[in-house]
């Protein structure tokens, strides 16, 4: 069974991916309004009626910006973990609220989530392998380091969202204050155009067919450098940019048992060792 994937938008002013099979789907974040994020999905033919769960990946206002209108007004479950909840200052009903913790993979329908640790300037933040029998795909976004854990998930992947923020030149010798370069590339940040091209070189699951470059910042990146950067991935794989202007287009991923089966299960206990 393939899986349907699309960005509705990726950037700082707003964050949410749709994940789905033929019935049902979930969102990963939130961060456009409830009325844009209707918009993006009408627009590519995707019905807000399958959305069976809205998954949170941290408080940050460019992923939960539309999260209340949009549970209350289409009646969304919303997973998101009980300290990202706490700081996040959203008011929501008890009853759409679903914890989740590390590792623990949780099913929506028939869609397996799995939340995995990373490393970012939040509270209680999470990356996430969204499965569905032999297909699996990763949403890796605001992450400051490559960790064990992310290169383990990584090469899990038939599909991945990767952050590719920002280029190192543009951020050393633009507008930013030191203060917020260091913040950005200190680790607990984001992942720069290098890192994630390293990642993509070192871990890539053979079975790697699309990666949607993804967080891309407005003042210290452009198109253009991220698109030569991975240009030797070009032929190899299905590389494009996840834009912060509107929705990309809906994508269809397919897996491949062999390799799924025979690595999921060891991959994971893998990572559960490195947390």
């Amino acid at each position: 069974m393939a899986l349907e994937v699309c960005s509705l938008n990726s950037g700082s002013n707003g964050n949410c991916y749709y994940i789905g099979n033929d019935q049902h789907g979930v969102l990963i974040d939130a961060g456009l309004s409830c009325k844009e994020t209707e918009k993006r999905l009408h627009q590519s033919n995707l019905s807000i009626k399958k959305i069976r769960c809205i998954i949170i990946s941290h408080e940050h206002t460019d992923h939960i910006r539309g999260l209340e209108k949009l549970v209350l007004r289409h009646s969304i479950p919303v997973y998101i973990t009980q300290p990202t909840y706490k700081v996040s200052r959203l008011n929501l009903p008890e009853s759409y609220i679903r914890d989740f913790s590390t590792y623990s993979s949780f099913m929506v329908e028939d869609l397996e989530i799995i939340p995995i640790k990373k490393s970012h300037d939040a509270t209680d933040p999470y990356s996430f392998v969204i499965k569905s029998n032999n297909v699996a795909v990763g949403v890796f976004t605001d992450i400051g380091k490559v960790s064990e854990n992310l290169q383990q998930s990584f090469s899990l992947c038939n599909a991945v969202f990767l952050e590719s923020n920002y280029d190192y030149e543009m951020l050393k010798n633009g507008p930013y204050p030191i203060h917020l370069q260091k913040r950005i590339c200190g680790g607990s940040g984001h992942l720069s155009n290098l890192q994630a091209l390293s990642l993509l070189e070192q871990h890539a699951s053979p079975f790697l067919t699309h990666v949607f470059l993804s967080h891309l910042s407005e003042k210290n990146n452009h198109p253009d450098i991220v698109m030569d950067t991975f240009s030797r991935f070009t032929k190899k794989m299905d590389i494009s940019i996840a834009s912060r202007y509107g929705a990309s287009e809906v994508y269809r991923i397919l897996g491949s048992q062999e390799f799924v089966l025979k690595n999921f299960k060891r991959k994971m206990i893998q990572m559960k060792m490195f947390d």
